[in-house]
């Protein structure tokens, strides 16, 4: 373990899987203590159990994000177990595609409420907290910034067929990081997005399978599409979300940073 984030308190949405998961690890490895979501329980319980194993400090928070009430609970886990709020992940989502004449509203919906409703709450309801934090932080001399990372997608920058719901969603996100920069500023917060291309992870095993292909043959495919000639793991957008969340990128914010491989022709 690094202490780059020690004693920073850190929320992460959908990590008991995927780029959540290598997210909610990297910055618990790095000193941050980390409030660990997923929709189901165990997979969040297997998080922390990790965490802790390592030395670092978790606690779970399950749930859907799309819930109405989720995100004061999010907040309020921190604040009742840590005292703190320092670092916000916005990562939890899925796909739901269809062709736009085929698509129902149920889809459309879905996919809006879990990929920018959702932060949206979230960043509403961390407000207060963070706006008391910060007021504390500056009667004591203290500086701290603190950091909203957001998970957009390449979809939402350049559009996939089958994706008009999920594209929507994520420029969405990459918009309001635009937005939320600006407006949080004053609190000391900075706020960026990362726009992840091809990511080994459950979701596009997932996307094979509805294809027709193997998962290799389908990795195969998007890597002769990617400069650098491999597809990205979970960890690729661990390390940049470190990165982000970190005193080294104090001087980033409304940014959208497109960890793909290379750029899109």
């Amino acid at each position: 373990m690094t202490s780059k984030l020690q004693g920073k308190v850190a929320l992460v949405t959908g990590a008991g899987r995927g780029i959540g998961r290598s997210i909610a690890l990297k910055l618990a490895s790095e000193g941050a203590s980390v409030v660990v979501n997923d929709l189901d329980d165990a997979p969040a319980e297997e998080v922390v159990a990790e965490t802790r194993a390592a030395g670092g400090q978790a606690v779970a928070c399950p749930g859907s994000v799309s819930a109405p009430d989720f995100a004061e609970r999010f907040v309020a886990t921190a604040m009742e177990h840590y005292k703190g709020l320092d670092i916000i992940v916005n990562n939890a989502g899925y796909t739901w595609d269809n062709v736009i004449q085929k698509m129902t509203d149920e889809q459309w919906h879905a996919m809006i409420d879990v990929h920018l409703t959702a932060p949206f709450r979230i960043l509403r309801a961390a407000q207060p907290a963070i706006r008391a934090l910060s007021k504390a932080d500056a009667e004591a001399g203290r500086r701290n910034v603190r950091k909203v990372v957001n998970i957009s997608s390449v979809a939402g920058l350049f559009g996939n067929p089958g994706q008009a719901n999920y594209s929507a969603a994520k420029a969405g996100v990459a918009a309001d990081t635009v937005v939320w920069a600006k407006e949080l500023a004053r609190y000391g917060i900075r706020v960026a997005a990362i726009a992840p291309g091809f990511i080994e992870t459950e979701m596009t095993a997932a996307t094979a399978e509805r294809v027709g292909m193997s998962f290799e043959d389908f990795k195969a495919a998007a890597a002769s599409q990617i400069p650098v000639a491999r597809t990205g793991k979970p960890d690729d957008i661990a390390h940049t979300a470190s990165f982000l969340a970190s005193e080294g990128a104090g001087f980033v914010s409304g940014q959208v940073i497109y960890v793909a491989g290379g750029p899109k022709d």
